[in-house]
C-alpha cells in the first residue's frame, strides 16, 4: 500500500537544522526520520537513547538519520546533546504541521496514559535513568518514523501506544534500496 502525505510538497518545506530541505536529503541517500514527542516526555528521551546506541549501525547501513522535534532549534539542542547527539540533524515542527502531513494524530487518553504507559514509563524514566522533565510540546501529539528515499515513503513505523518501542534496525533494513 503506498503511503500518501496529507500535504503534497510538505518535504520541500521541512527544513534541518542545517538549511537542506527533506526532500533534498532523501535524494541523496535514505532518510531515517524520527518524528519524537515532546522532550519531557521520558519516551521522547529513551527514543533518543535508543538511536544514539545504534546510531552507527543504522548509518553503516546507508541511512540518514533526521528527527522532527516540537520545540525551537535552540530549545532542542541540549537533549540532543546530552544523548550524545550533538551533531544530530533535525526539524523544528512547533505547531506539528509536519505531523499531520505525515498522518501522526494526537493521542487518545489510553494511548497516553494508559497502565502499561505507567509501568514503562517507569522503567524508561527511573530505571534506565531516561528521566521526565516539562512538557516542550504537545503532550498529545503521537510519535512515527518513516523511511523516506527519493522522495517516497518506503517504510513506517506508527506508534499506536505513547511507550511503543520500535525496532529502529529493522525498520531500516527492511525499507533498504536494492543493490
Amino acid at each position: 500500500m503506498e503511503f500518501v502525505l496529507s500535504e503534497p510538497g510538505v518535504m520541500d518545506s521541512m527544513i534541518t537544522n542545517r538549511g537542506i530541505s527533506l526532500r533534498e536529503a532523501s535524494d541523496s541517500r535514505p532518510v531515517m526520520l524520527i518524528f519524537l514527542r515532546h522532550f519531557g516526555c521520558t519516551f521522547c528521551r529513551e527514543s533518543l537513547s535508543d538511536i544514539a546506541d545504534l546510531r552507527e549501525e543504522i548509518e553503516r547501513l546507508g541511512l540518514r538519520i533526521i528527527f522532527v522535534h516540537m520545540t525551537d532549534n535552540e530549545t532542542a539542542d541540549p537533549f540532543f546533546q546530552r544523548f550524545g547527539l550533538e551533531d544530530a540533524e533535525h526539524i523544528s515542527d512547533p505547531v506539528c504541521r509536519y505531523y499531520a502531513a505525515f498522518g501522526l494524530v494526537k493521542g487518545s487518553f489510553r494511548q497516553l496514559y494508559g497502565l502499561r504507559s505507567w509501568i514503562r514509563g517507569f522503567q524508561s524514566a527511573v530505571i534506565e535513568g531516561n528521566g521526565y522533565g516539562a512538557e516542550l510540546g504537545d503532550g498529545f501529539q503521537m510519535p512515527g518514523i518513516f523511511i523516506v528515499h527519493e522522495g517516497e515513503v518506503r517504510g513506517s513505523f506508527i506508534h499506536k501506544l505513547s511507550h511503543d518501542r520500535p525496532d529502529y534496525l529493522a525498520l531500516a533494513q527492511c525499507c533498504l534500496p536494492a543493490a
